[in-house]
């Protein structure tokens, strides 16, 4: 009888593990990990919105000189993203994408990036990934690095691709789809 409520016991630890269960979520894939390291593929949508009544992202300090840059070098906006399943605004959320960015670059629009990714959905319900360095933001593809996690991705490292999905000129609002690889333990 003891053996048997130890073998129920480690089976329902087992099965209560994030990396134990399985489930089918659109934007998230473990991949089969080469060394034995687990590797997740991420795809989901970045709202940057600037404008309106409730912008996601604030400016909150500039350069004397950034509003006559034409890539408004030296502004830092502090940025609250929520992070979807798919390109519109109502879709499915899986996450936010929370810290700053600021415009590092005078010839060309580049934004130097240092933001956690936090995920609400499924078994990623609580964990994070850190992404920071240079985004070429005009280039069709950029790639960013993913430098640490928390969760399920604790000791992650990795890399983002960003490719911009929807961009108003006017008001600097962008939707921007992620593909993102991450190495975790």
């Amino acid at each position: 009888m003891a053996k048997l409520a130890l073998v129920f016991l480690i089976i329902s630890m087992a099965m209560a593990m994030p990396w134990a269960q399985t489930q089918d979520l659109n934007w998230a894939k473990r991949l089969d990990s080469a060394g034995g390291q687990p590797t997740t593929n991420l795809r989901f949508f970045f709202h940057d919105t600037l404008s309106g009544k409730n912008p996601s992202a604030v400016r909150i300090a500039q350069a004397s000189q950034t509003d006559k840059s034409p890539t408004l070098f030296g502004a830092v906006l502090m940025a609250d993203d929520p992070l979807t399943e798919g390109p519109e605004r109502t879709s499915k959320l899986v996450g936010r994408a929370q810290g700053l960015y600021g415009s590092a670059c005078q010839q060309e629009l580049g934004l130097i990036m240092a933001l956690s990714y936090s995920f609400s959905d499924g078994i990623y319900n609580g964990s994070s990934i850190s992404v920071a360095g240079m985004n070429r933001a005009m280039n069709p593809v950029r790639e960013l690095p993913v430098v640490g996690g928390t969760g399920v991705f604790r000791m992650a490292r990795g890399y983002a691709e960003a490719r911009t999905h929807w961009l108003d000129p006017a008001t600097g609002d962008a939707i921007v789809a992620y593909n993102v690889t991450v190495f975790h333990y």
